[in-house]
């Protein structure tokens, strides 16, 4: 999936599925607005969704499984050490 993110931005994306416990997590290169309008996409005609995450593993949820998306705000990555 290409990214059209270039400037360092990381979005948190929680995907979970019905009758399944555990949540999907992924962190995307995309921006929050470019996944919500993938996964509209997707709803609308019933096709499953497709996101990669920001190491280019890639998940396929299939419509009919998806139980909720949550998607996080567009968020600079974190470099080096930080103030605890």
């Amino acid at each position: 999936m290409p990214t059209d993110n270039d400037e360092g931005i990381d979005v948190d994306i929680t995907i979970g599925m019905r009758d399944v416990a555990r949540e999907l997590l992924l962190e995307s290169d995309l921006t929050s607005e470019a996944v919500t309008k993938q996964v509209l996409k997707a709803l609308e005609v019933g096709a499953p969704i497709e996101l990669a995450d920001s190491k280019g593993r890639k998940v396929i949820v299939p419509a009919s499984a998806l139980g909720y998306i949550e998607i996080g705000s567009d968020q600079e990555r974190r470099v080096g050490f930080h103030n605890l």
